[in-house]
């Protein structure tokens, strides 16, 4: 198995142009709540998406408007690992598991993977290559991104209903100064990940 970094300049469909290839990311993964949420995506030939990057470069509009593209025209997939897993497992293992877990259901024929960042473990016997920033160079990368954060921030925005207090409609779970100063102020809930420092260490005394 082929584990490399790759640093490249160049946005670009794919990093092997004659493989049939799977893009995979994650998003939340600096979250103080809610799962990390990752997506597989496979573009078709003759797919056009020159307007493709990295999703924090993107507004949330064009975020949008990719993914309804990506969508329709690409061959995709959505996974996540919730918060009580990434306590147990830790957030590298859980955001691993959640690209595998977005793998698992690409049911077309593919024959590398790449995956954004330097971290990931074999899968089945299907050669993958580490992209350090990924997102910014591989289209593929930079779909399953779009689709990745689109898709945690529908969930953020559905769980926000029963918790307001946290702000995670602004904030999605990020930790913001508004969104520790609710947890200072009314302590954390079922979604938030107690593994993590969820307050800094002079504000954690008294909750």
């Amino acid at each position: 198995m082929i584990n490399l970094c790759i640093f490249e300049t160049m946005l670009k469909t794919r990093l092997n142009e004659h493989l049939i290839e799977v893009g995979c990311d994650e998003a939340g993964r600096g979250c103080l709540a809610g799962p990390v949420f990752a997506a597989a995506v496979i573009i078709p030939e003759g797919v056009n998406l020159d307007l493709i990057n990295d999703s924090k470069q993107l507004s949330e509009k064009k975020r949008i408007e990719l993914r309804q593209q990506i969508e329709a025209e690409c061959i995709w997939a959505v996974a996540a690992v919730y918060q009580k897993e990434i306590d147990s497992i830790n957030i590298l293992n859980a955001s691993i598991k959640a690209m595998m877990l977005a793998i698992d259901q690409i049911k077309s024929p593919f024959e590398h993977i790449v995956i954004d960042g330097n971290r990931f473990k074999p899968y089945k016997d299907i050669p993958y290559t580490t992209v350090v920033k990924g997102d910014s160079k591989i289209k593929s990368i930079a779909a399953a991104s779009v689709l990745a954060k689109t898709h945690r921030d529908d969930y953020m925005a559905l769980v926000a209903e029963e918790f307001p207090e946290y702000q995670w409609t602004k904030n999605k779970g990020y930790p913001t100064m508004e969104h520790r100063n609710a947890i200072r102020k009314i302590g954390p809930c079922i979604h938030h990940r107690m593994s993590f420092t969820l307050l800094p260490q002079q504000l954690s005394l008294g909750l």
